[in-house]
């Protein structure tokens, strides 16, 4: 049996103030970096270590991961790839998500932040929001820079990452830990799991708490589950279900 090891950042500044984060580089708010501390300590209780780590190159991410790694007293290497980064969501980042409820509608940004297929309102390549003006991507081609991505788009570039590239590792039986996204993770955990499109928009990842997967010799899942309090965990996925609404 083989386990990898999802987490989703801890809350972001921009978590806290219900804005659309996409690919804008914020960092963990105070509850973010308790939140990354104690899923190093569930995760040292459990027994769990790393030879491995891998993550975005969004500070939220990376942060996280430092944090966790630290309290768990392990250095590892970790490898960092713009292939685990946030859903971009173009030209709502920035944007108050309670705020768009009201200016657009519950359904409909409903639909932006869940559905599969259906991109956000897009960024022209002048914004300043569009990634090819960051440095941090100038290495990236600027055709595979996006103005704004569905679920389906970011399943496009996590997938074959983690194919690729995640899975030769784990089948080599090294121990690994992903730090990344709310969208990065649902992609990852749509595949796992078989989950339809039409089922995916009521996927809801919690920031800060890991999120472990037992794989079978063909690298299936046997099973997957959440580490901690029960009741904190049902809480938090709550929280990030009813983070767009228009009051």
């Amino acid at each position: 049996m083989y386990k990898l090891v999802l987490l989703r950042h801890g809350q972001s500044v921009w978590n806290k103030s219900n804005k659309f984060t996409g690919w804008t580089d914020v960092g963990l708010s105070k509850q973010g970096i308790n939140e990354a501390k104690e899923a190093g300590k569930i995760l040292k209780k459990q027994g769990f270590v790393f030879d491995l780590a891998y993550t975005s190159v969004l500070k939220r991410a990376t942060k996280t991961l430092d944090y966790a790694l630290k309290e768990m007293n392990l250095k590892i290497s970790v490898i960092y790839s713009w292939k685990l980064n946030e859903r971009h969501y173009g030209a709502l980042q920035g944007l108050n998500k309670t705020e768009t409820c009201k200016k657009e509608g519950e359904k409909q940004v409903h639909i932006w932040r869940r559905s599969y297929n259906v991109r956000p309102p897009l960024l022209t390549k002048k914004d300043i929001r569009w990634p090819g003006h960051d440095p941090l991507y100038k290495n990236i081609l600027r055709k595979d820079l996006p103005y704004g991505e569905c679920l389906k788009d970011t399943i496009n570039r996590v997938l074959p990452y983690y194919k690729e590239e995640i899975l030769k590792n784990i089948k080599k039986g090294r121990k690994i830990i992903i730090s990344a996204h709310g969208n990065s993770l649902r992609a990852l955990v749509k595949y796992l799991d078989k989950i339809s499109n039409k089922e995916i928009p009521n996927l809801n990842i919690p920031t800060g708490i890991p999120l472990v997967y037992e794989l079978n010799s063909k690298f299936k899942p046997i099973k997957h589950y959440y580490l901690g309090d029960k009741e904190k965990i049902s809480q938090a996925i709550n929280k990030v279900k009813n983070q767009a609404k228009s009051s």
